[in-house]
């Protein structure tokens, strides 16, 4: 059944003056959008935004749980003026990044932001880059106003923001329905900007993914994928998180959940529950209970992308060994102290904690613990919450970051690390490199993650390096692969040999 919310606005030929709602043919119809300016800089000064324009027919009702479906062609004019729906239902209160939920059925679309509509005739040249969202696998929101693509298209980048769906909608196993519906929705996503990017003045020849967090796992994922490979041409991963979720425990979690839920583990039995009910279950069942945090460190959370042998056929380390994605550029990195802020509350409980039993909770092998402490003697004199909250940003992410670079041997690689200290938190935190990366630090909800007045010159840096990246395959510092270096974006930044020995000691433990 059509969903109303996707329905075309205006049936009858628009009358609309262009220069202030661009229209654009698209392959299941035409959609208007809207002008606006871009902010800094010196490059273009206009944008055009086209939002929620959907790729794929709401998943619900008999496609609740099936692969996404194409947009069927609709008549008329869409009038994109406004984000479609978000598979983000209310607040989650686990994002940092001000991510609305906006309610709807059809949660599967697209966000595109151009700065300038070719003819009919002109032919689209310009890089383009397509974003997805973090949060878990689980929360998170394509309407952020911090991926608004305005300032890449004032350097000449077109952008794409998309949406998939979340936890157990998008990635938990259910006996008779596709694996990864959520990979499924990037693919086809990335298939919409493949088929329709040309009419936004894109080169479907030029597409760069790249997200945050759960984003950054998402395109080291696709990275890692033999069916995603023709869909773009360079990675760049911001804080990535793979989950590479084991078929056995992802089967192991849905028919456990199912049971707390009282249904079969099929799509007859889950379509008889609404999804305010699946949230709780999902909530319930992924709540951390204080205890033990080795597992949770080591295995992550048990939704996300799955190895189910099928779409995704091996763990993404593996296909890396294997070559697969070889051909294509890559850019990872992260924060100095993405999860130290985790540990804020725990600070005067943890000044009593031994050292040694402290580390061995947090999954550091007695081996290598004091090869650790002595190579982050710095971080372990300002107490045993940022001792503690280092270890946790290792662990589960710039650990990875080494492997990544040894798994793809000499494929071209460059990693950096995002070091300034957070105004408001002291420390270079999770997500805090996000506006620097899309260059709004005059946008809302600044203070509380960055403080008063960030750096706008460090902005532009990251930013800059970003749009080389996307530009041209470069993003101006040396090659990881050939000498071990990489850039530190600071104030000053500076490009520094064996920038992650204080990690090292973790990759025997």
């Amino acid at each position: 059944m059509e969903n109303t919310d996707t329905t075309p606005a205006g049936s009858a030929p628009t009358t609309t003056d262009a220069t202030a709602h661009p229209e654009v043919q698209t392959a299941a119809g035409r959609v208007r959008g809207r002008w606006r300016p871009t902010t800094g800089g010196t490059g273009n000064p206009q944008s055009a935004a086209f939002l929620g324009i959907p790729f794929a027919e709401a998943p619900v009702g008999e496609l609740r749980f099936a692969a996404p479906v194409p947009k069927a062609p609709w008549e008329g004019v869409f009038d994109a003026a406004e984000f479609g729906a978000t598979a983000q239902r209310g607040d989650p209160g686990v994002t940092l990044i001000p991510e609305p939920s906006i309610e709807g059925d059809s949660t599967l679309n697209v966000n595109v932001y151009t700065p300038a509509i070719p003819s009919d005739t002109a032919a689209a040249g310009m890089p383009v880059l397509v974003y997805i969202h973090g949060g878990g696998y689980f929360a998170g929101s394509p309407a952020s106003p911090w991926y608004d693509g305005r300032n890449f298209n004032r350097d000449g980048v077109v952008t794409v923001t998309i949406s998939y769906r979340l936890g157990f909608d998008g990635f938990g196993w259910i006996e008779d329905a596709p694996s990864n519906r959520g990979v499924r929705d990037w693919l086809l996503a990335l298939e919409w900007v493949q088929q329709n990017i040309a009419a936004f003045g894109g080169d479907p020849a030029r597409v760069t993914i790249s997200g945050q967090s759960a984003g950054g796992g998402a395109v080291m994922t696709l990275l890692g994928m033999e069916q995603a490979q023709h869909l773009f041409h360079g990675v760049y991963s911001i804080s990535g998180a793979l989950a590479d979720v084991s078929a056995e425990r992802a089967e192991a979690f849905g028919r456990s959940l199912a049971e707390a839920a009282g249904v079969a583990p099929t799509r007859a039995g889950w379509s008889t529950l609404d999804q305010d009910r699946v949230l709780e279950l999902q909530k319930k069942a992924t709540a951390f209970d204080g205890g033990d945090m080795t597992s949770i460190i080591e295995d992550g959370l048990p939704l996300g992308p799955s190895v189910d042998g099928d779409l995704i056929r091996r763990p993404t380390p593996e296909s890396f060994r294997a070559g697969i994605g070889s051909d294509k550029p890559l850019v990872l990195g992260s924060t100095d102290d993405e999860f130290t802020m985790a540990m804020g509350d725990a600070a005067k409980m943890l000044r009593w904690v031994p050292t040694g039993m402290l580390l061995g909770k947090l999954g550091v092998a007695k081996p290598a613990r004091k090869a650790y402490l002595a190579a982050n003697s710095d971080v372990a004199a300002l107490g045993k919450a940022r001792l503690a909250g280092r270890v946790l940003t290792d662990k589960m992410f710039r650990r990875a970051i080494l492997r990544i670079v040894a798994d793809r041997g000499t494929a071209p690689t460059w990693v950096y690390r995002f070091s300034w200290p957070s105004g408001t938190f002291g420390f270079a935190e999770h997500c805090l490199d996000v506006p620097f990366f899309f260059d709004c630090l005059d946008g809302p909800a600044m203070v509380p993650l960055a403080g008063e007045h960030p750096p706008q010159a460090l902005a532009d840096e990251v930013h800059a390096a970003a749009v080389a990246f996307i530009a041209n395959g470069d993003p101006g510092w040396a090659r990881y692969d050939r000498d071990e270096t990489a850039r530190v974006f600071d104030t000053p930044s500076r490009d520094l040999r064996d920038a992650y020995a204080s990690v090292k000691p973790l990759l025997q433990g």
